[in-house]
C-alpha cells in the first residue's frame, strides 16, 4: 500500500505536530485541505481507506476516521457507505486562510458609489497609525493584567451552561435576568446606588450608551453644553445627532455651574454632559457645591444631566466621590459607566441608570442595534460578580496601578519639575501635565515619534490658555514609564532648541 502514488503523497504532506494544543484530525484536515485547493488531490479521487491512512501515518485509526469526518462536515468530501471516501467537485479557487494571510490579486470591485449618500465629517477617524515601540494613550488599563489561565477556565464553565443555549433560543425576555439584577446588586454596594433593574441596561461600551441616550435625548439644533476640553469622542456622538455644543468653562472645582446660569435662560439647554467624579480630560472633581447646584439649575432650567463616570473603580487614595444621580430627586440624571475594566475589552460592559421610562426607550433602541447581546459574557459577569472575582481583580490591579501612579509622580519630579506642573490624582489611569512655556504640541508629538514614542493627537490639548497632554500611565510598567519619560523629555528638549533658533 505504501507504493501507492496517492498514498506517497499523503506521507510527504500530511504532517501533525503532537505537543500544539490544536488536535492531530484538526491539524491534518488542514493538511489535506491544502492538497485540495492546490489541485494535488483532484477533486473525485477516492481517497485511501481508514486503515491504510492510518498505518501511513502512523496515527489510531479512530483518528483516522476523525479526518475525514472533519473533511465532510466542511464539505469536502463524500463518505459514501460501502463505497470509500471521495473528494468532491467543491470550487476551491481561493487561499487557505489558515495558510496565507497576505492578500493576493487586485480587486475587482470600484473605488467609488454608483450613488451618493450622507458623509459624517462628526465621525472622521481619529485612528492614527504609528510604528513606534512606545505610546502615551487617554488613560486605559494594561490589557496584560488580564487574568489569562482564570478567564479560560470561567469561559469554559460559562459556555458548559445548559441554560446557555434556551437564553439564545429565546426571545427578548420580560422578565429581569440574572445578569442584570447582579449587576444592579453590584453598583448599589459599590456607588451607593439604589436603584432596581428596570432602571438598568446594560450596553457594549460608555460609547455605546452614550449613543443610545442621545438618540433619545436630543433633536437637531438642541444645545448640549461640554467642558471646555472635553472628551472627543463623546463630542462625536452629540454632532452626529444635530446636537449645537457649546463649551463651558472648567476649573480645579470641575464644571463651572455659574457660568452656565449667567449666561444662559430657562428651556434654552437640553442637557449637560459632565464627568464629575474625574473631568476628562483635567481628573478635576466636581465640588460638592457645585454638584448641588447643578442638580437645582437643571430642574430650575429644565435640562437633562448626562453624567459619564467613565473610571469609577480606579480610586487609588480616600473614597470615592458617589455619582450624583444618588442625589437626584426629580430624574434629572442619567448616568453612565463601564463595569470589568480590568478584563479584556470584549469582556467589558457599558450600562446606563436613568428612570424607567427612559430605559424602556433605551432597550427599544439597544433591541435594535445588539438584538442578541453576548450571553456569554453577561454570564461570566454574573458569575463574577456573585462570587466577588470582579471586586477582588480591581483590588488586586489598583494596588499596581497606584504604584505605577506614583512612579511616574517620582520621574516627573526628576525629570519636568521646571517643565510643567501637574497634581497628584486620588483616581483613574492618567494625569493633567500642564507645561509652563507652551510649546507646540504637534511639534512634540513628531519629534517623540521620531524618538520612538507615539503620542496621538486626541491627547494633545492646545488652545490661547491651555498647553497640556493627557498622560495615561495604566498600560505602562515601571521599566516602561522611566523609558517614556526620558524619550518625552528628549522631544522636549529638541523642540524648545527649535524655538530659541527660530
Amino acid at each position: 500500500m505504501t507504493d501507492s502514488p496517492l498514498l506517497s503523497i499523503i506521507e510527504k504532506n500530511i504532517k501533525f505536530d503532537k505537543s500544539k494544543t490544536q488536535a492531530i484530525y484538526i491539524q491534518a484536515a488542514q493538511d489535506f485541505i491544502g492538497l485540495f485547493q492546490r489541485n494535488i488531490i483532484l477533486a473525485k479521487t477516492k481517497l485511501p481507506g481508514t486503515r491504510a491512512l492510518a498505518k501511513t501515518l502512523q496515527i489510531h485509526r479512530n483518528t483516522a476516521v476523525a479526518i475525514y469526518d472533519e473533511l465532510a462536515s466542511q464539505g469536502w468530501v463524500d463518505i459514501k457507505p460501502n463505497k470509500g471516501t471521495f473528494v468532491t467537485s467543491k470550487k476551491i479557487g481561493f487561499s487557505n486562510k489558515k495558510r496565507n494571510t497576505e492578500f493576493v490579486g487586485s480587486s475587482n470591485l470600484s473605488k467609488t458609489t454608483g450613488f451618493n449618500f450622507q458623509k459624517s465629517f462628526h465621525l472622521a477617524s481619529t485612528v492614527q497609525l504609528t510604528e513606534a515601540k512606545y505610546s502615551i494613550n487617554e488613560g486605559k488599563p494594561d490589557l496584560r493584567l488580564h487574568p489569562v489561565n482564570q478567564f479560560t477556565r470561567w469561559y469554559s464553565a460559562a459556555m458548559k451552561r445548559k441554560t446557555l443555549i434556551q437564553k439564545w433560543n429565546r426571545p427578548q425576555e420580560a422578565s429581569t435576568s440574572m445578569f442584570q439584577t447582579q449587576l444592579c446588586n453590584y453598583l448599589n454596594a459599590t456607588r451607593g446606588l439604589h436603584v432596581s433593574p428596570k432602571n438598568l441596561i446594560s450596553t457594549r461600551s460608555t460609547e455605546m450608551s452614550l449613543y443610545i441616550v442621545s438618540q433619545l435625548l436630543i433633536q437637531k439644533g438642541d444645545v448640549v453644553l461640554v467642558g471646555d476640553l472635553s472628551n472627543y469622542a463623546s463630542n462625536m456622538i452629540f454632532q452626529q445627532v444635530g446636537a449645537q455644543l457649546i463649551t463651558i468653562p472648567v476649573d480645579e472645582d470641575g464644571l463651572n455651574v455659574d457660568f452656565i446660569r449667567k449666561n444662559f435662560i430657562k428651556n434654552s439647554i437640553r442637557c449637560v454632559y459632565v464627568c464629575a467624579h474625574r473631568d476628562y480630560p483635567t481628573t478635576n472633581t466636581l465640588s460638592e457645591k457645585r454638584r448641588t447646584d447643578l442638580l437645582m439649575l437643571a430642574k430650575e432650567f429644565g435640562f437633562a444631566i448626562i453624567e459619564d463616570d467613565f473610571d469609577f473603580d480606579f480610586q487609588f487614595d480616600g473614597s470615592p466621590v458617589l455619582p450624583m444621580i444618588n442625589s437626584d430627586e426629580n430624574g434629572l440624571v442619567i448616568y453612565l459607566g463601564k463595569l470589568g475594566q480590568s478584563l479584556f475589552p470584549s469582556f467589558q460592559t457599558g450600562f446606563v441608570i436613568a428612570p424607567e421610562n427612559l430605559i424602556q426607550e433605551a432597550k427599544n433602541y439597544l433591541y435594535l442595534l445588539d438584538e442578541q447581546g453576548d450571553l456569554i459574557q453577561q454570564q461570566m459577569l454574573s458569575e463574577l460578580i456573585n462570587e466577588g472575582e470582579i471586586y477582588r481583580l480591581m483590588q488586586k490591579n489598583i494596588v499596581i496601578y497606584k504604584e505605577r501612579r506614583n512612579y511616574l509622580n517620582q520621574l516627573l519630579s526628576k525629570y519636568f519639575h521646571k517643565i510643567a506642573k501637574w497634581s497628584i490624582p486620588e483616581g483613574g489611569l492618567a494625569l493633567w501635565l500642564t507645561f509652563i512655556k507652551p510649546i507646540s504640541l504637534v511639534q512634540l508629538a513628531t519629534e517623540a515619534e521620531n524618538n520612538n514614542l507615539f503620542l496621538p493627537k486626541t491627547i494633545l490639548y492646545q488652545n490661547q490658555t491651555t498647553c497640556a497632554i493627557r498622560f495615561g500611565f495604566g498600560h505602562l510598567n515601571k521599566d516602561e514609564l522611566k523609558i517614556v519619560i526620558l524619550k518625552l523629555k528628549e522631544a522636549y528638549v529638541n523642540v524648545s532648541a527649535t524655538i530659541l533658533v527660530e
